[in-house]
């Protein structure tokens, strides 16, 4: 059935801790759910968020989703759109003037899954396994160390046997410590990866990952540890470094990605939330034999196309709390997402949520209010 209506609802709360990296920091959570509505009632969801700034009003979302995103979308078959080859030029060539290119695709595709009574992974060609491991990725660069400990203890103590942490301090000891400090909180035989966000240059990584080897760590990837346009410098760092993959291209969208890969200049490719580009980019991964890691997804959606892919062996978790806003997470196993059986990607809203925690209005910084109860992912919970 063709997509007929969509509904925007705007959320903004408080993070039950702040989250951040080398380069930046985020206190409070700015989302706002879109629901595309069929003819026949179905739905389908997607996420649009700002991590660092308030969206604008759910009015004003809602105004320039109409204008600039929904007319392409109004009358058309879900299955049709996420198939569809555009060839964009000159000002189509655009971003909307809100952050919903990845909210359509996911959002498209749940209500193509639900259309088939599929699960969304098997749409994408999944069947062939039943789970992908998932690493327990802390976002933890503004922790402090005993907040740190806390955090790896807890998630080894859930059954994860990887962990990611960030580095990229300038002063390469704080690093250091930091490795120190998971080494102590986490299984003898973890998994290690640590990840910059672009924080070194490329001769300056090689010198700290050598450093870090040398002390002992084996360090599973090193993420992002230089700019995303030195393709050079990440060519030599794959070259230079035997003992550890750089994973890249967080950064850079389906076509930065291809380059990237083209280049040689990543061991392995990291990709996010856009489903539909996730599968074209798998899809040449696939055919150039690079593994694929999925990074952080909202709520982890992406668990469906790394079922669906063939050179995916990891899923990020991050233990934010975005749990409250939906019925039903993803099921994590003894480290291990689990495919889900529900049809669409299964994530519906919790309507309970919406009605108390919906925010039309921009609501400033000191007045947000206590961390929602129930936000607190449900992994973390269980240990409590």
């Amino acid at each position: 059935m063709p997509i007929a209506s969509f509904r925007i609802t705007r959320y903004q709360f408080r993070r039950h801790r702040p989250i951040g990296d080398s380069q930046v920091r985020a206190d409070e959570v700015n989302v706002a759910a879109l629901e595309l509505i069929a003819e026949d009632g179905t739905v389908g969801l997607g996420f649009m968020q700002s991590l660092f700034f308030p969206l604008p009003s759910a009015e004003e979302l809602t105004r320039v989703f109409a204008a600039e995103v929904f007319p392409a979308l109004e009358g058309q078959q879900a299955g049709a759109l996420v198939h569809r080859v555009s060839r964009p030029r000159g000002g189509k060539q655009r971003a909307a003037s809100i952050p919903a290119y990845e909210a359509v695709q996911v959002a498209l595709w749940d209500m193509f899954a639900k259309q088939l009574g599929m699960p969304l992974y098997k749409l994408l060609g999944g069947g062939h396994k039943d789970r992908v491991r998932a690493y327990a990725s802390g976002l933890d660069f503004h922790l402090s160390d005993h907040e740190f400990t806390e955090l790896f203890g807890a998630a080894d103590a859930q059954g994860f046997s990887a962990f990611k942490i960030k580095v990229g301090h300038p002063d390469f000891e704080w690093d250091l410590n930091r490795l120190a400090l998971l080494k102590k909180a986490v299984r003898p035989d973890a998994e290690i990866m640590i990840d910059a966000n672009e924080a070194w240059g490329a001769k300056e990584a090689l010198v700290k990952i050598n450093a870090i080897e040398a002390l002992g760590y084996r360090l599973t990837w090193v993420e992002d540890p230089i700019l995303r346009s030195d393709f050079r410098g990440l060519k030599m760092l794959c070259e230079a470094t035997a003992n550890t993959l750089i994973n890249s291209g967080e950064y850079l969208d389906a076509s930065g990605k291809r380059a990237l890969m083209a280049a040689g200049a990543t061991d392995m490719v990291n990709v996010h939330g856009q489903i539909t580009d996730v599968m074209h980019v798998g899809w040449l991964a696939a055919e150039l034999g690079v593994p694929v890691s999925l990074g952080n997804t909202f709520l982890e959606v992406g668990l469906h196309p790394a079922l669906a892919l063939p050179e995916v062996e990891w899923v990020e978790y991050s233990f934010q709390n975005f749990d409250h806003l939906v019925d039903e997470t993803f099921e994590i196993r003894d480290g291990f997402f689990v495919a889900p059986e529900r049809p669409g990607h299964g994530l519906v809203l919790n309507e309970a949520t919406r009605a108390e925690w919906a925010r039309p209005e921009i609501v400033a910084t000191d007045a947000i209010g206590p961390v929602p109860p129930g936000s607190e992912p449900k992994i973390l919970a269980a240990l409590a």
